[in-house]
C-alpha cells in the first residue's frame, strides 16, 4: 500500500511538531510549504493548513486550487479566537480543528478526511423546508445553493436546529456555542440571530422564534 502524503501549509513553524506527529501516529509522509508558495508540482492526498494570518478570500482560492487537483480534502487549524471571523469555503471537502487540540483529535480528523468517499450518513444531513444542513461538512444550503455563514453563525444555527422545540436562554447559548471561556455579552447572540435570519430567508427565519425575556427556540 502506498504511503499517503500530507502537504502542510503554514506561515510559521509554530505547529510543525504538532502536524509532524502524523508521521508516527498515522504513518503519513508530511512535507511543508507556505500559503503563498504551495508547491503546486507536489503530489499529495491531504492539505493541512495553518489558517493563522490567512484571509477568507485566500481560503477560497486555495479551495479552488484543491478542487482543480481532483477535489483534494483540506484540514484547517484555527486559533480559537479567530473562529468568529472564519468563513468556510462552501464547496470544499474540509474539516477544521482548533490549534489547541490534541494530537489524538488531529489524527481522528485526518483519518476521516483520508477515508473512502462514502456517502454521508443520513444522520449527518438535516433538512428543514428548503434548507439543508450537512453536519459532517459544516455546510448549509438553501434551495440547493450554499449559504454564506460565518463559523459561529453556522454553529448557532446548527445547534438550534438539532435541538428543536426547546427554549435556550442567551446565557446558555453563549456557553454551548461560544464556549465557557467566552467573555462577550449576551447581545452577541442577538446579533448572530439577526444575521442568520437575514441570510436564510423568511421561511426558515420563521422557525427561529424569540421567546421574550428568555432567549430563542427553533420550531419544527
Amino acid at each position: 500500500m502506498s504511503v499517503k502524503r500530507v502537504l502542510f501549509m503554514a506561515r510559521t513553524t509554530r505547529l510543525h511538531e504538532f502536524v509532524l506527529s502524523l508521521t508516527q501516529s498515522v504513518g503519513l509522509e508530511v512535507s511543508a510549504a507556505t500559503p503563498d508558495s504551495p508547491g503546486a508540482s507536489s503530489e499529495f492526498d491531504l492539505l493541512v493548513l495553518d489558517a493563522d494570518g490567512v484571509r477568507n478570500d485566500r481560503l477560497e482560492q486555495i479551495s479552488t486550487w484543491l478542487d482543480g487537483r481532483g477535489n483534494i480534502p483540506m484540514l484547517l487549524i484555527v486559533a480559537t479566537e479567530a473562529l468568529a471571523d472564519l468563513r468556510l469555503p462552501a464547496h470544499a471537502r474540509l474539516d477544521f480543528i482548533c490549534a489547541e487540540s490534541s494530537t489524538s483529535e488531529l489524527e481522528l480528523r485526518v483519518r476521516r478526511l483520508l477515508g473512502e468517499s462514502d456517502p454521508f450518513m443520513a444522520k449527518d444531513v438535516v433538512t428543514v423546508d428548503s434548507m439543508t444542513i450537512n453536519l459532517a461538512t459544516y455546510q448549509v444550503y438553501l434551495d440547493g445553493e450554499p449559504v454564506d455563514l460565518t463559523l459561529m453563525e453556522y454553529s448557532l444555527l446548527s445547534f438550534l436546529v438539532t435541538h428543536p422545540n426547546r427554549t435556550f436562554s442567551r446565557e446558555v447559548l453563549l456557553h454551548r456555542v461560544w464556549g465557557f471561556e467566552y467573555c462577550g455579552g449576551t447581545r452577541t447572540v442577538d446579533v448572530h440571530i439577526r444575521r442568520i435570519r437575514s441570510k436564510v430567508g423568511p421561511t426558515i427565519a420563521a422557525h427561529i422564534t424569540t421567546v421574550r425575556g428568555v432567549g430563542y427556540l427553533f420550531k419544527e
